[in-house]
């Protein structure tokens, strides 16, 4: 398809609405804007934002789930050139706090309540404690004073005009800045420029060989990398529909891809986990669906494209540093390719495998340490900026920049194939084994939905090897069947010393495997 000419995101939905003015942009339950009402009400929003003083490199905080009113405030922050600071709606009072303080936005469009959070009450006591804060907009719930009701405040501007030169935003701008959490004990600031959102993310939808035909359905929250930096700009960029789910769950998931014949996904081993057990689930109901992202190990990017229906489904590497994904396979590769590793770099991207210790640039087959240079963040900012001198390789605007991923992988004819988290490798007896290959084999066993291995410590073997699975829906498993499964596929070192069956495996708030939790298990449970 034919790469959009903007290089802003707001130019971008505006270039789009004059392409595809009633094609629908987004949809979200009963509610559904074509692309030229996004750019109407975001422009408002952007109007409005200006009367109020908000312009070129102030920051806006969104804290809003998925919803229309998520992509107005986005657009129309970016119109200004002010820069949008998505927030987690899983946020306590207390992580909210950092994050507003951090940040120094100056201000923010909230929901007033989402999840069982109660967003109004903790910002009316955070308030007072953020000076550069001078501007609530508030979605819904009782309004305090100095706050403002979203609908008020957007009827009562104009559609944003032509802005001079200097005024708006330029491709190399920051457009966002997605906390994300990581190694370190707070959420990184992670700055992501304009250009950089909509060139990587065309490429993206063209792995998937999206079209404007296309409606994409996503569940895990616009906040998030996968949404903000990956499902946005590849769906909008190619003139296709957003579907957006408010918060997951897998029966309205299973009735929204019916509904609106939803022909992608974003999707994670717990979602497609979560749908698959579920009573309503039929494969003639999810029909339509052709294509879209996946992230998980071989057996689960199989079990999406097989038993999920989406045949045609991508499987990926990335992360919010490297604008969402750094590689993606393309959708026409036979199954088994993509089932085999990420895939080559999307254009504009270079990687490159080094000795973890020295930093010696390895040979193709090796398995070392990834770096990524290309489409990268320009940095860390906030308190987070401390650490961009370990993050990078080198400084800004310099030929050999890369990021440091922290992952370990091999490059091969086939693209990047990505073996562990460095940080995640377990050390037994000397020899060091990758959980996803563990969880690989265990996946291979008939009985078994998910996988998760960890390492814990064990004395002079250094670190055991345990294992939870969830089994499929109605199936029994014990752990020495699963053991023997493992003995007859793989040596003897990789069989997982202890195999715990679990119902459900611990996620974070955007769906990711929460490994640190089961960390946590495992070394209680080899300690007992």
């Amino acid at each position: 398809m034919r790469p959009p000419y903007s290089r802003t995101l707001f130019e971008l939905l505006r270039e789009q609405a004059e392409r595809f003015p009633q094609r629908p942009a987004a949809i979200c339950g009963e509610r559904a804007a074509t692309y030229r009402d996004l750019a109407d009400g975001a422009g408002r929003v952007a109007t409005a934002l200006r009367a109020r003083g908000i312009g070129r490199g102030n920051r806006v905080g969104i804290l809003v789930n998925n919803r229309l009113e998520w992509l107005e405030a986005c657009f129309g922050v970016a119109a200004l050139g002010a820069v949008a600071v998505p927030f987690s709606t899983w946020s306590k009072p207390g992580e909210l706090a950092y994050l507003l303080a951090d940040s120094e936005i100056a201000a923010l469009i909230a929901v007033d309540g989402f999840g069982g959070q109660d967003f109004a009450a903790a910002l009316a006591e955070i308030e007072p404690t953020t000076p550069r804060l001078r501007l609530i907009v508030m979605l819904g719930g009782e309004l305090r004073p100095g706050w403002i009701g979203y609908d008020e405040f957007r009827a009562g501007a104009e559609p944003l005009g032509r802005l001079a030169p200097g005024d708006g935003a330029s491709a190399a701008d920051d457009a966002l800045i997605l906390y994300t959490s990581g190694s370190s004990a707070r959420p990184k600031a992670v700055r992501l420029q304009h250009f950089g959102i909509i060139e990587n993310g065309f490429n993206i939808g063209e792995r998937m060989e999206l079209a404007p035909d296309d409606l994409v359905l996503l569940a895990p929250p616009l906040f998030w990398a996968y949404g903000a930096c990956n499902a946005l700009p590849a769906t909008l960029s190619h003139g296709a529909a957003l579907v957006l789910q408010e918060r997951f769950e897998p029966g309205g998931w299973i009735a929204l891809v019916e509904r609106h014949r939803c022909t992608a996904v974003y999707t994670l081993p717990s979602i497609t986990g979560a749908v698959l057990r579920h009573s309503d689930f039929r494969r003639e109901r999810v029909a339509s669906l052709r294509t879209g992202l996946m992230i998980g190990s071989p057996e689960e990017v199989r079990i999406a494209a097989e038993e999920l229906g989406a045949a045609d489904i991508c499987n990926i590497y990335g992360s919010t540093e490297i604008y969402g994904n750094s590689c993606v396979t393309p959708c026409g590769w036979p199954l088994d390719r993509r089932m085999a590793g990420q895939g080559p770099p999307l254009p504009g991207v270079t990687l490159r495998i080094v000795d973890p210790d020295s930093g010696r640039a390895l040979p193709e087959g090796e398995t070392g340490a990834l770096e990524v240079a290309g489409y990268v963040t320009p940095g860390y900012c906030g308190a987070s900026a401390a650490h961009n001198a370990a993050a990078f390789t080198a400084p800004d605007f310099t030929t050999d920049r890369y990021f440091r991923t922290g992952d370990l992988g091999f490059i091969d004819e086939g693209g990047f194939h990505f073996v562990a988290r460095d940080a995640d490798i377990i050390k037994r007896a000397g020899i060091n084994v990758s959980p996803a290959e563990i969880e690989a084999l265990l996946l291979l066993h008939p009985a078994v939905a998910q996988a998760a291995v960890v390492g814990a410590a064990s004395g002079e073997r250094g670190e055991a090897i345990v294992a939870f699975v969830v089994a499929k829906q109605a199936a029994q498993i014990s752990s020495d069947d699963l053991r023997a499964h493992c003995r007859a596929l793989a040596s003897s070192y990789k069989v997982p010393d202890r195999i715990e069956v679990r119902a459900a495996l611990p996620v974070t708030e955007t769906g990711k495997l929460f490994r640190r939790a089961l960390r946590e298990e495992a070394e209680k449970l080899t300690a007992g």
